[in-house]
């Protein structure tokens, strides 16, 4: 079985949570894939993320882990591929990621985003800023803002959250009994809780058997 660790939007493979989760699941004796999901950042889509986990999906069934903008991609990826994707741990999933990043960039800057192409993001993975193409929210659009996948999921999520509503991570949860939701006292981050994170992973990866007993 395949695991693998989906990064958030303008961070990379090298995040402290990717990295977190590889070494413990190394230690296991488990090898956990971290794809670049965007090594072309400025001409970056949902649709371009989406194939790269198609193509991780293609050979063998597969559990994925997900960081917000990532958490969101692999529950499309799993809404998408029920038949491979057997299971999901997501952290602080950012659905509703196209509505609420418009309103986060505000009218004057979405005006200036639109006539001038592109729009400098900050990239925490490379440190600086980079130019994101409009064309990255104009496909975002086209996908459910939360989307249905049918597989078990255990989803974290920070009390303390600014960038994703709790609200939001618990209507996701709440819609399926094979959903459970752990509620921790962190940021949208979490890299403060990633000891429990971490516990409730290893067991939730096994009862997947992902990971021997």
């Amino acid at each position: 079985m395949t695991l693998a660790y989906l990064h958030g939007f303008a961070s990379g493979p090298t995040s402290t949570k990717a990295q977190f989760f590889r070494a413990g699941l190394a230690a296991l004796g488990v090898t956990l894939e971290i794809p670049d999901l965007a090594p072309d950042f400025t001409h970056m889509t949902m649709s371009g993320q989406l194939a790269a986990v198609d193509g991780l999906l293609a050979h063998r069934p597969a559990v994925l882990l997900g960081s917000s903008l990532g958490g969101y991609l692999a529950a499309l990826a799993a809404a998408r591929n029920p038949d491979r994707v057997r299971g999901l741990v997501l952290f602080a999933p950012a659905f509703g990621f196209a509505a609420r990043w418009e309103v986060r960039v505000g009218p004057a800057a979405m005006a200036r985003w639109r006539a001038d192409g592109v729009l400098p993001v900050f990239h925490y993975g490379r440190g600086r800023e980079e130019p994101l193409a409009i064309a990255f929210l104009d496909d975002a659009r086209r996908y459910p803002d939360e989307p249905d996948p049918s597989c078990p999921a255990l989803v974290f999520a920070g009390r303390h959250d600014d960038a994703v509503p709790l609200g939001a991570v618990e209507h996701f949860t709440s819609a399926r009994p094979e959903r459970e939701l752990v509620v921790l006292e962190a940021g949208h981050e979490l890299v403060e809780v990633l000891e429990p994170m971490w516990e409730r992973t290893a067991a939730f990866l096994r009862r997947m058997g992902a990971v021997e007993r």
